[in-house]
């Protein structure tokens, strides 16, 4: 684009929304931060969109990509309005898109939610694949039973000690109707009941009693031997179990900033089998 300025816009900005609309007119979403939005990118947009208009099509919007962006939406969604109100024929122009880019992340939507804002889509890039707080997700496969016998692995970190044996997890939800724990027990052990013992797998004092109203696991076998012996969900049907399960959560184990730990515990059985294993297999060090 070039830098001439006709009036208060750029005249190459306005060349490039005529060319970009003749060639999708019916998809005409702009970028109106390239100068200014404001003194140009909007004036220019909203002239091509009126020519697009009157020829029949309908414009979609505009994205920002800088700035503040909860300001510049209220700002632009208001010239959206008057438009609409005050023109003929252009109604659907108070509807209008407002895309939100650049370097969107958890605490950019978190801000702009708390200041209000006139966005209808926000743009993540970088953050969907790039978690700026925890950039990597380490997987790794641990052996935890062979032959129908347990097996352990040991480590100086305590963090890196496997769970030995084959497991079932139950969730334990309070009188308010919220997940108070998780807990990991061996899978031959009966769903708990009453009065549960949770305890903490690395600490011998941390633990507590919970008479829980629900008990709900969260285990559901998919594949046997091999096979898929359940239909598996679809992506929309993950999400809407996810977003519903969130839901149920208490707000300060979801809050984005200083969130309360979630417990997760053991039963009784399953940390003294632990406990038994990693005794049994620890080296006792001889000093001389």
């Amino acid at each position: 684009m070039f830098g001439v300025i006709v009036g208060e816009t750029i005249e190459g900005e306005l060349a490039s929304f005529i060319s970009y609309a003749f060639t999708f007119p019916s998809q005409f979403l702009v970028l109106v931060d390239s100068y200014d939005v404001f003194n140009s990118g909007v004036p220019n947009y909203m002239a091509v969109a009126l020519a697009l208009n009157s020829l029949g099509f309908k414009p979609v919007g505009v994205r920002i990509d800088s700035g503040d962006l909860a300001y510049q939406s209220l700002r632009i969604r208001d010239t959206f309005e008057k438009f609409a109100k005050e023109m003929d024929n252009v109604a659907h122009f108070s509807k209008m898109i407002i895309v939100g880019s650049n370097e969107i992340s958890e605490e950019t939507i978190a801000s702009l939610n708390s200041q209000g804002h006139s966005l209808n889509a926000l743009g993540v890039g970088t953050h969907l694949v790039t978690c700026k707080t925890q950039p990597a997700l380490g997987c790794v496969y641990k052996l935890v039973q062979v032959n129908g016998v347990n097996r352990i692995k040991l480590s100086e970190d305590s963090n890196k000690t496997t769970m030995p044996g084959k497991k079932a997890l139950y969730r334990l939800f309070g009188s308010e109707g919220f997940p108070l724990a998780d807990i990991i027990q061996e899978s031959k052990e009966p769903v708990p009941s009453g009065r549960v013992l949770c305890r903490h797998p690395n600490n011998e004092v941390r633990r507590v009693y919970i008479n829980p109203k629900e008990i709900k696991p969260l285990q559901k076998l998919y594949v046997k031997n091999g096979k898929l012996v359940e239909k598996l969900p679809s992506i929309h049907e993950i999400k809407a179990h996810c977003d519903k399960e969130l839901g149920i959560m208490r707000r300060d184990h979801v809050r984005l900033l200083n969130p309360t730990p979630y417990k997760v515990s053991v039963s009784e059985a399953m940390y003294q089998m632990m406990h038994t294993m990693i005794l049994e297999h620890t080296p006792i060090r001889e000093l001389d």
